[in-house]
């Protein structure tokens, strides 16, 4: 093995080990626990190795870099996420690779999706991202819906062709009362995850929880974590 598999192999076996631990202080069976590694600014070499490795979840927030990523990698059995804020005028880009998108926050983007979903002849899962730093009806800092704005996104997605509701996703906010609470803050998405699965008992994924954080995450429920930097190291500065 190569250094980098060697680093990698190490990382990632650390990070399994450290899901594993909180699923069993959490009472939770291992398997309800998926990691999905973020390989944001991490060459595709590196996604060829997590996939040798039996990773199966990728995730990148960027468009520019994950479509010429993800077409290199393209014979590997990989579920793509994105989860980064989308702009419009990349969704077909995206539809082309990504198998769920975790950061769908805006009428407008649903419709997009649903249009290039349907032309693509895909179904594209899709995860609300929901704002625990914003108001009743704003947005967050980070993108994402507030709360209270869930269910009519939900409903949308659930009757627009070629998307499907899987679920909820967030990102630990930096302000208001959710800051540095991680726990409660992942707690409070479980409660919103409760809530939709009433209208639409299928959408059972929950996103979150990240390198630092992924216990607290685990012990509130979420069935997915998204880890980067523990698996892939601190990417060195450029210049």
């Amino acid at each position: 093995m190569t250094h980098r598999e060697d680093e990698l192999a190490a990382n990632l076996a650390t990070v399994r080990e450290r899901i594993a631990a909180a699923c069993s202080a959490a009472g939770r069976a291992r398997e309800d626990v998926t990691l999905i590694v973020v390989t944001k600014t991490y060459p595709a070499s590196d996604v060829r190795i997590l996939s040798e490795l039996g990773v199966r979840h990728v995730a990148e927030n960027k468009d520019q870099d994950a479509a010429p990523k993800a077409a290199e990698c393209s014979d590997l059995p990989l579920s793509w996420h994105f989860v980064g804020q989308l702009q419009t005028n990349k969704v077909r880009s995206v539809v082309g690779y990504a198998d769920v998108v975790q950061s769908v926050d805006r009428a407008r983007l649903v419709t997009a999706l649903s249009k290039e979903a349907v032309r693509a002849g895909r179904e594209v899962g899709c995860l609300i991202q929901v704002a625990l730093d914003a108001g009743s009806s704003e947005r967050g800092e980070r993108g994402g819906v507030a709360p209270g704005g869930v269910g009519e996104l939900a409903d949308l997605i659930a009757g627009s062709p070629g998307l499907r509701i899987d679920g909820l996703m967030t990102v630990a906010p930096l302000t208001g009362e959710y800051a540095g609470r991680q726990r409660a803050a992942f707690g409070r998405l479980m409660d919103l995850s409760t809530d939709l699965r009433r209208a639409h008992p299928a959408a059972n994924m929950v996103s979150a929880g990240m390198s630092a954080d992924l216990e607290e995450a685990v012990a509130a429920g979420a069935t997915h974590v998204r880890v980067g930097t523990a698996v892939l190291g601190v990417r060195s500065r450029l210049g």
